[in-house]
């Protein structure tokens, strides 16, 4: 089934309009110092981190690097925190973001969305000993995810993905307690200490989830996803010849099988196009 159409270089109707007052400035820096700079999370597995050689490592970082090798340079990764990147005005501190980041309207206004590169289901975890066995069970309880994420927003029912083809969601959880960290992860630490230790709950993505329980945290995933979401490369706003550079690679990258083949390999699933994203209760993994 495929749940989404993809959508290459036209993110969200309107979001993708880029000023032309510095149209090619960020594109020629880029090509003359021979250097992509990207700045993702060092601490999001398996989309990004730091392996056992102390490299970066994951799906995000796979895909920075094959993008700066199309455009034939080497790639910097930079680790900023997540409020700073989604802030914009990045006055050239790096060229682009890989990082697992949804488009949506108030983003836009200060950030470009050149391209997805693939879709990822929401999901819901508790402590493997919690009584929870249903997500509207959460209502009222801590629940915690990363701060300025679309996670937060659901858990605020604040929460609109505009993307072509996005399933339409409903909000299960009905007044949290929400508990915001610098990355769900974190929050993961925090829920594997015990049923209602610190949190009751965890929302962030199905992958991380997994990630996790493949780690030995002691979680398990209730129910389906609360929502799927397009993700897609950013850059600064301000320099359409970038962004069209981007599309261009990335739509290259989809259409050769290139972005499927990476998410398998850190997936085990083609969320590269929307297909085959998975019902999947994993709470016999725990």
């Amino acid at each position: 089934m495929n749940l989404f159409k993809p959508v290459l270089g036209a993110v969200l109707v309107g979001l993708l309009s880029v000023t032309s007052a510095n149209a090619g400035d960020v594109l020629d820096k880029i090509m003359s110092s021979k250097t992509l700079k990207v700045a993702t999370d060092a601490n999001w597995p398996p989309q990004s981190f730091i392996n056992d050689k102390n490299e970066m490592d994951g799906f995000d970082v796979d895909v920075a690097r094959e993008i700066a090798k199309r455009l034939g340079t080497e790639v910097e990764f930079i680790t900023p925190s997540w409020d700073i990147i989604t802030a914009g005005n990045w006055n050239g501190r790096w060229d682009m973001h890989v990082g697992s980041m949804t488009p949506t309207k108030q983003r836009a206004e200060v950030l470009a969305f050149p391209a997805i590169y693939y879709y990822t289901p929401a999901a819901v975890g508790v402590h493997k000993d919690s009584k929870i066995s249903k997500i509207s069970e959460l209502s009222g309880k801590k629940v915690g995810t990363g701060t300025g994420t679309t996670f937060e927003l659901y858990l605020q029912q604040d929460l609109t993905i505009d993307a072509a083809g996005a399933p339409t969601f409903n909000f299960q959880v009905d007044k949290p307690v929400i508990k915001s960290y610098e990355t769900s992860t974190i929050a993961l630490d925090d829920l594997r200490l015990g049923d209602g230790v610190r949190l009751d709950g965890v929302v962030s993505s199905l992958p991380v989830f997994i990630e996790a329980i493949k780690n030995g945290y002691p979680i398990k995933v209730l129910g389906d996803p609360i929502f799927y979401e397009p993700l897609a490369v950013t850059i600064d706003l301000g320099d359409s010849e970038l962004n069209a550079k981007i599309a261009s690679i990335v739509a290259a990258m989809q259409d050769e099988g290139v972005l499927s083949e990476m998410s398998k390999k850190w997936y085990g699933v083609d969320y590269a196009t929307g297909k085959k994203l998975h019902k999947r209760n994993t709470s016999d993994h725990s």
